[in-house]
C-alpha cells in the first residue's frame, strides 16, 4: 500500500465519507481505549508504536469524531448559510480513505477563537480580498486535538505530508486568501511550518490530575489562601439550596437538553449576540454520542437553573458551554471548574480543558498551557507582514505564560508545570 499513489479530493459534506472511514482516521485508537476503559471513553492511553512525528495518538478526541462533526453540519450550525462551507480534504490510497482534514470554506472569522480579523481588515484596506478563507478546525470549539487525521496501518508521515501539501493546493483551487489550522497538536504545527505555514501560539488554562484520590487531595497541594478561598466559593455557590447533578448517557433527556439550550441561548446572546449552535445540534449529539457527554446541571426549587456541557475524551474532560437563568455567587466556578475537577478525579482523567481565555482560572488550579495554530498566507506581501507580527507575538505569549505560571495557587515546592 505504501508504494501506491496518494490521491486527494475535497468533499462538500461529512456525509460523503462513511462514519467507519472517518473515525478510523480521526480516532484510530478508540477500539483500544474502549477495551481498556469498559466502553465508557474514560482512562489514560499511550501513543501507538511507529509514530515518529507524534501525529497519531490513541487518546480518543470526541470533537473530531464523525458523530460530532456530523451533528454540527446536520443541525445547520456549520453550513454554507452560516459561513462554514464544508471542504473536507480526503486522502486515498487505492480507493481506501487513508487521511482526512476537517476543513471549511469561510466567509467570516467568527466562531474560531484564534483571532485574525485585524489581518482581514488590513488586507482589505490595502485592496485585497481576505474572504473566503479555509479554516481547519472543529467549529465553535477551542480545544486542542488532531487536525491531520491519519488512519492506522498506513505510512502516517507520508499521508500527513500529503494532507499538508493538499491544503496549500486547495487554497489555490478555492481562490482562498489563506488556510488556518487552529488548536493543532504541536507535532502538526511543526510539520505544517515545513510546508510554508506561519506559526502562531496562544494560552489557555488547563487543570492536571497528579494522581489525586479526591478533591481534598487536590486542595492539599494549594497554599492556604487559595485553599480557603475555594472552600468558601464552593460552600457559597450552593448556599441558596442549589444541588448539582451529573447527567450522562441515557440520563440526558430531551427535557434536560431543553433546559440546557435555554441556558446556552441566554448566556450566548449576551456574550456573542448570536449563539452558534442550534437546538437540533444538542439532540443529535444526545442520540449519537451521549456517553461522551457530561452535563453538569444546577437545580433549585425543583427546576434546572444553570448548566455546563462537557465532552469526555479518553484522558481529558473538555469543558465547553455554560449558561444560567438564575445568577448566584460563584455558581459558574462550581459548575464549570470545580465539578469538572471532581469528575476527572473520580474517573481517572488526567486533564481538564476549560475552554478559551480566563486568567481567573489560575487561582482555581488551572495553569497556562500553550496552544498552537498554523497559517498559510497566499499573498507574499501579507505573508511578510503577518510573519513579522507573529514573531513578536510568540515572544510575548511565551513571556506571559512564564509570568502567569508564577501566579499559580500551589504551595511552594509543588511541581506546577510537569
Amino acid at each position: 500500500m505504501a508504494s501506491s499513489e496518494v490521491t486527494l479530493e475535497a468533499v462538500p459534506s461529512i456525509g460523503e465519507v462513511s462514519p467507519e472511514d472517518w473515525d478510523a482516521c480521526a480516532n484510530p485508537g478508540k477500539a483500544l481505549n474502549e477495551k481498556a476503559c469498559n466502553g465508557h471513553g474514560l482512562g489514560t492511553s499511550s501513543g501507538l508504536p511507529g509514530d515518529s512525528l507524534g501525529l497519531l495518538k490513541s487518546a480518543y478526541n470526541p470533537f473530531v469524531s464523525h458523530a460530532f462533526l456530523s451533528a454540527v453540519e446536520k443541525s445547520g450550525s456549520a453550513t454554507i448559510r452560516t459561513g462554514w462551507g464544508p471542504r473536507h480534504l480526503v486522502a486515498k490510497i487505492d480507493g481506501q480513505v487513508a487521511g482526512i482534514v476537517p476543513c471549511y470554506l469561510k466567509s467570516h472569522s467568527q466562531g474560531e477563537y484564534v483571532f485574525d480579523r485585524g489581518w482581514a481588515d488590513a488586507y482589505e484596506r490595502a485592496g485585497g480580498r481576505y474572504y473566503p478563507k479555509l479554516q481547519v478546525s472543529v467549529p465553535f470549539t477551542p480545544a486542542t486535538g488532531p487536525r491531520l487525521l491519519v488512519r492506522d496501518g498506513v505510512d502516517r508521515e507520508r499521508i500527513a505530508e500529503a494532507l499538508a501539501s493538499g491544503l496549500v493546493a486547495l487554497c489555490g483551487v478555492s481562490k482562498a486568501s489563506s488556510v488556518h489550522v487552529t488548536f493543532a497538536r504541536e507535532a502538526e504545527w511543526k510539520l505544517l511550518a515545513q510546508h510554508g505555514f506561519l506559526q502562531r501560539t496562544d494560552q489557555q488554562f488547563h487543570w492536571r490530575n497528579e494522581g489525586f484520590a479526591s478533591f481534598d487531595d487536590f486542595l492539599a497541594t494549594l497554599n492556604s489562601r487559595h485553599r480557603k478561598s475555594i472552600k468558601r466559593e464552593r460552600r457559597d455557590a450552593l448556599a441558596a439550596g442549589i444541588t448539582i447533578h451529573w447527567l450522562t448517557g441515557k440520563d440526558i433527556t430531551e427535557d434536560a437538553w431543553d433546559a440546557f439550550f435555554e441556558f446556552y441561548m441566554e448566556t450566548g446572546s449576551r456574550k456573542w449576540g448570536r449563539p452558534y449552535l442550534t437546538r437540533e445540534f444538542f439532540s443529535l449529539v444526545g442520540e449519537t454520542m451521549s456517553r461522551d457527554v457530561l452535563l453538569v446541571m444546577a437545580r433549585r426549587n425543583n427546576r434546572w437553573i444553570a448548566g455546563a456541557i462537557n465532552f469526555i475524551g479518553s484522558d481529558t474532560l473538555f469543558g465547553r458551554n455554560w449558561g444560567a437563568v438564575e445568577h448566584h455567587p460563584f455558581l459558574h466556578f462550581e459548575v464549570c471548574y470545580y465539578q469538572a475537577i471532581d469528575f476527572a478525579i473520580k474517573h481517572g482523567l488526567t486533564h481538564v480543558e476549560a475552554g478559551a481565555q480566563g486568567e481567573h482560572k489560575i487561582a482555581r488550579g488551572y495553569l497556562p498551557r500553550t496552544t498552537h495554530s498554523a497559517h498559510f498566507i497566499a499573498d507574499p506581501g501579507l505573508r511578510r507582514a503577518i510573519d513579522d507580527y507573529l514573531k513578536r507575538e510568540r515572544a510575548y505569549v511565551a513571556e506571559a505564560g512564564r509570568d502567569l505560571a508564577e501566579l499559580g495557587p500551589f504551595r511552594k515546592g509543588i511541581d506546577e508545570a510537569p
